[in-house]
């Protein structure tokens, strides 16, 4: 009885083994992220060649902190969140630092360049992740972002709900208050390319 007992014991211990193993082998394999590589071949796609040719990299890493990629040489820094990717000066940089923060962004001229245009965000709410019935969002095209006080003087619409193939002002009354001005043709969204890593990339 005893050693049927044992018996029994290694063959549930011998089964569960084995299921842990088959439900290790079915289970879906994690997504790598984009290797440094890619990645900054993504963050630089948002500007024009003349000026990514000389621009910064950053990445924030999965711990929050931000990474060099690349040192900038003409005072612009790409980078990219999401699907999103831009091309900042450094006072667009600081400006939109300090939307990230909550803290008072700085009134000095910016410039932000978004080539493959965005995947939306709210017009009247800065702190907006996500789409709602009244949050406003909107999709813009290739764009300019201008950033500082100077951008409010601009005379662009100011309106919840603006065309987004015209120029106009994103978060408009609030601190962080910029101007939107689409380059791309029609002013339609950009095809947002997929970052994965591939075989041949090459630095």
């Amino acid at each position: 009885m005893r050693i049927t007992k044992v018996l029994l014991s290694l063959a549930v211990t011998l089964v569960l083994a084995l299921s842990c193993a088959v439900a290790q082998e079915k289970a879906p394999a994690k997504k790598a992220g984009p290797s440094d590589a890619q990645y900054t071949r993504e963050a630089l796609s948002a500007a024009p060649k003349s000026i990514a040719k000389d621009a910064g990299v950053m990445r924030m890493d999965a711990d929050g902190k931000m990474r060099t990629l690349r040192e900038s040489k003409n005072g612009f820094t790409c980078m990219v969140s999401g699907t999103n990717k831009m091309c900042n000066d450094a006072n667009s940089m600081e400006f939109f630092g300090a939307m990230m923060k909550k803290a008072t962004p700085t009134d000095k001229l910016g410039v932000s360049y978004m080539l493959a245009g965005d995947d939306g965000a709210s017009n009247t709410d800065p702190t907006a992740t996500k789409k709602t019935v009244d949050n406003h969002w909107i999709v813009t095209g290739p764009h300019l972002m201008i950033t500082g006080a100077a951008a409010k003087t601009l005379g662009y619409t100011e309106a919840p709900d603006p065309d987004p193939t015209k120029p106009y002002m994103m978060w408009a009354g609030t601190p962080y208050e910029h101007a939107m001005v689409p380059i791309g043709a029609h002013g339609m969204p950009a095809k947002m390319a997929p970052m994965s890593d591939t075989k041949d990339e090459k630095k």
